[in-house]
């Protein structure tokens, strides 16, 4: 039920509203835009070259599925399919966990470590094109901090949307 309060909040200001709704539009286009220029020069897509980057930035090159699904923002199947694509390329390997039977690692191998250094300059190259080049102005400490910190309100228990 909605209460008076909450009818009598505070609209948001023409510009506020601007970049809310251009936010996820935005989000959808670089991340469609990433994908498209991995996978025409590298035969990568970019859930593909996220997790072999998190990989190759991990201790043993090594993370368990839970932790790699975690860092690359993808449900525990998502992440699972796509190491397994990555799997029957030779580029990552499953492993049991030794600290826990019933849960599995993700290991980047020797060639698959190749695969991300080759295809991160194109990756960077599309950063660089789609994102920044975008900014103008736009302090981007500033702006990573924020992003930051609105990433961490994502553990906060969800509420509903209504």
């Amino acid at each position: 039920m909605v209460t008076r309060q909450q009818r009598a909040a505070k609209p948001l200001t023409a510009d506020e509203r601007s970049a809310i709704r251009a936010l996820r539009p935005a989000f959808n286009v670089l991340m469609r835009a990433f994908d498209d220029d991995l996978m025409r020069s590298h035969g990568l897509s970019h859930t593909e070259y996220l997790v072999l980057m998190f990989l190759a930035e991990a201790e043993n090159r090594t993370l368990r599925l839970t932790d790699l699904a975690a860092v690359c923002q993808q449900s525990l199947s998502a992440v699972s399919r796509t190491v397994g694509r990555l799997e029957a390329a030779g580029s990552v390997r499953r492993e049991q966990a030794a600290q826990d039977a019933r849960s599995f690692n993700a290991v980047l191998t020797d060639d698959g470590l190749d695969r991300m250094e080759e295809a991160r300059p194109s990756h960077l190259d599309s950063v660089r094109k789609y994102f920044f080049a975008n900014l103008g102005d736009v302090d981007v400490r500033a702006l990573a901090d924020a992003l930051e910190r609105i990433a961490k309100q994502g553990c906060a228990p969800r509420t509903s949307w209504r």
